[in-house]
This record gives structure tokens, C-alpha cells and sequence, in this order.
């Protein structure tokens, strides 16, 4: 492998789709970013029989061989009695050993928070890293959205702690100078919801000094309209709402499906809109927005579906390639030592 490329660690065996699928995510991956190499982690004879099949990715990669994987029900505290030995864990310490700049798993959530929490460690000035990740809207961009189940109870400290990290993603992410910031409440009324995100607001109110604009609260039903680019709340609040979004996406396309397929003429009327019916589709699929990324570690860990294809998997990397590109753990950092200065000021 050139040594001036950046590497990404990827564990092969995690995710529900098997080794051919995350291989074949990782060529694809490898086509489209040409700056980055490839740490490949797992069964080293599987790995090695697989790269047979891409001969690119071969060129490219490093097989760093791990006997174990982490089952997808395997309790966390249970996986990391084992992360010396298992393809999440070994990729973890891929990052933390300086080998890999971001690592990118498919596997167990649980797992990858508590082996990726306790290896690199939260950096100074995060109380508790964040997921986030990008959710499709109908505006130019999709949308920052964190905590979405690392943290189920947050105080305002959290709240706002996760609005910096956020806002650092969607610059890096969605290359915006100041991202739109808005906390997820039960109104838009500034006398609206718990103590907590009220003070949040409050604090985040008072800080214009940040590369942000707060936009206040925002309901549930406005998460898609694009009128913001990022939002924060709670672990459990958030694991909710995407879990939610994920469904009525998927109860959408079943819908239409069913509709299209009812009569003669439904079925005439699906080949004369078939090409918006694709826009919809590619719009709403979770591979074209795969990748959601701890935030708040001394390192770049970022989950892919456990259900994604080759296309989600190469988008996952793209996305830890770009924040490794971006330097966004150095941004964060920046961000809090900014904000925490003027605080104390």
C-alpha cells in the first residue's frame, strides 16, 4: 500500500450481509476515493479467498487478521471481554494504534460504542459521545441528526455538547459554514418541553460566537422539510424518531407498491411515472445515507447498517473518508475550546 494515503480500518466480518457483501462495498469504495487504503479485519484465509475477486481492492488493502466476531446479540459488556481477539475490536485499536484514521463497522451497535468508548477514550471537554447521522429531507442537504441511541437520559451540558459536535459534522459533512441548529422538542414555543432543552436553548442562545445559527425547537413532523441541518436531542428521543422516520419510509414505498399493482390501469400509470417513482426510491434508500459516526472520541468509529449492500458500504466509508479528510476530530475540539472560552468569559 502507498504510505501516503490515508487508511481506513474495516471490520469484514461484522453485518448481516457476510464478507462477500462488505468486500465488494470496499471495492466499490476503493473505484470512487482514490486517497485511501484499506486495513481489511477478520478471517484472514476468508479475506484473502474473497480478494480474488477484486483485484483493485487487493492492491490496496492490508489484511489484518482477527479470529473472532462479534455476534449481533451479544451483550456489550460480553464483547469487550473479547476485543483483543474479534475483527471490531482489533479494528477499533486499528485507530487507537495510530494504523488507521477512522474505522468503519456493520456490526453490533451495543459493541462498537462500548469497545470504541472505553479504547479511544471521550475527548476533553465531552461529557458523552453522540451517534449522528445523515437523514434524507426535501431541502438541498440531508440533515445532521445525533444523539440517536448512545445516551438515553441528557442534561443541557449534553444537549449543547452534541450541538458543537453536530454542527463540526454538518460542516464537514454537508460543507456549510454555519449549519441551521435546532434542539427536537414536543413545540416550537420557547416555553415548551423538559428543563433541560429549554436551558439548552438558553445556552446555545447565548453563544453567537459559534460557526452555527440556532434556529430554536423543532417538532417531529418538520425533521424531513429540510428547514435545518441539525438536530439534537436525546439518545432515546432520537432512536425513536429514526426509527420512526426509517418505517414511514418504508410503509411509503410498500404503499405505493400495492397501489401500483391493484389494477390494469394503476399498472399503466407506474410505467408513466416510473421515473419519479426511482427518484423517490433512491431518495429514501438507507444506503444512499449510510454511515452514522460517533461523535466525541478521540477517533473516527462509524456504524453502517447491519443490513446494508455493496452501495451503503461504499457510502459509509465515503463518509469516514471525508471526515478523515477534514479533520474533524481537530474541528470538534476547536469548536468546545471556542465555545468554552467565551462561557467562561
Amino acid at each position: 500500500m502507498s504510505s501516503d494515503r490515508s487508511r481506513i480500518a474495516v471490520d469484514a466480518m461484522g453485518g448481516d450481509e457476510g464478507l462477500a457483501v462488505m468486500l465488494a462495498g470496499v471495492a466499490r469504495a476503493c473505484r470512487r476515493y482514490d486517497d485511501v487504503n484499506y486495513l481489511l479485519v477478520g478471517d484472514e484465509a476468508a479475506i484473502r479467498d474473497g480478494l480474488s475477486q477484486h483485484p483493485n481492492l487487493a492492491q490496496h488493502s492490508e489484511i489484518v487478521h482477527a479470529p473472532d466476531v462479534i455476534a449481533g446479540d451479544e451483550k456489550p459488556s460480553q464483547a469487550i471481554r473479547r476485543a483483543k481477539t474479534t475483527s471490531m475490536g482489533i479494528a477499533i485499536d486499528c485507530v487507537k494504534q495510530g494504523r488507521a484514521a477512522a474505522a468503519v463497522s456493520a456490526g453490533n451497535t451495543g459493541a462498537l460504542m462500548a469497545m470504541a468508548k472505553l479504547s479511544l477514550r471521550t475527548m476533553r471537554g465531552i461529557d458523552r459521545p453522540a451517534l449522528a447521522a445523515l437523514l434524507p429531507t426535501l431541502g438541498d442537504n440531508d440533515c445532521v441528526m445525533l444523539d440517536l441511541g448512545a445516551n438515553t437520559e441528557c442534561d443541557a451540558r449534553n444537549l449543547v455538547q452534541f450541538a458543537v459536535m453536530g454542527a463540526a459534522y454538518a460542516r464537514t459533512t454537508l460543507e456549510l459554514e454555519a449549519p441551521r441548529v435546532a434542539l427536537l422538542n414536543i413545540g416550537s414555543e420557547d416555553q415548551k418541553g423538559t428543563g433541560e432543552i429549554r436551558d439548552a436553548a438558553q445556552m446555545l442562545r447565548a453563544a453567537p460566537h459559534l460557526p452555527m445559527k440556532f434556529t430554536g425547537f423543532v417538532e417531529g413532523d418538520r425533521l424531513s422539510r429540510g428547514e435545518h441541518d441539525v438536530i439534537v436531542c436525546d439518545g432515546f428521543s432520537g432512536n425513536i424518531a429514526l426509527k420512526t422516520a426509517e418505517g414511514t419510509a418504508r410503509f411509503v414505498a410498500d404503499l405505493l407498491k400495492r397501489a401500483f399493482r391493484s389494477s390494469v390501469r394503476s399498472k399503466v400509470g407506474f410505467l408513466i411515472s416510473r421515473p419519479a417513482t426511482e427518484l423517490l426510491r433512491d431518495h429514501l434508500d438507507p444506503n444512499n445515507h449510510n454511515g452514522a459516526v460517533f461523535l466525541g472520541l478521540n477517533g473516527l468509529v462509524v456504524k453502517s447498517h447491519g443490513s446494508a449492500n455493496e452501495r451503503g458500504v461504499a457510502t459509509a466509508i465515503g463518509n469516514a473518508a471525508k471526515m478523515v479528510r477534514a479533520d474533524l476530530t481537530r474541528r470538534i475540539v476547536e469548536d468546545l475550546r471556542h465555545f468554552e472560552a467565551k462561557a467562561a468569559a
